[in-house]
């Protein structure tokens, strides 16, 4: 079994989510592989959501989260600073809203 910190006091970021995920998972053999995995987390935070467990939506989304910020990672991405430069993009854009919270651009 591999030892894991408790990191309670630690502040995460998309370089210690990936180093320790190395070092527990090893590396990252084919990036589709976390793809795959996020699909099924997805499915579980859709089952979460379903269900209106508000702690579980949390850890599921979190999960969906941590997927993520590998995946960018193996591409030299900064997930964070691509959100920032796609929120750039989505306030410049025009919107069309469908009435369920989602939309899309015009």
């Amino acid at each position: 079994m591999t030892n894991v910190k408790n990191s309670t006091n630690m502040s995460e970021s998309q370089q210690s989510i990936c180093d320790w995920a190395e070092g527990i998972f090893g590396p990252v053999a084919d990036p589709r592989a976390l793809v795959a995995r996020a699909m099924l987390e997805m499915k579980e935070l859709d089952e979460a959501v379903a269900d209106r467990d508000i702690s579980e939506i949390g850890r599921e989304a979190a999960d969906v989260l941590i997927l993520l910020y590998r995946l960018a990672d193996q591409f030299g991405l900064d997930l964070d600073g691509e959100v920032q430069g796609k929120m750039a993009i989505n306030r410049a854009r025009k919107w069309s809203a469908k009435g369920d919270g989602t939309g899309s651009h015009v």
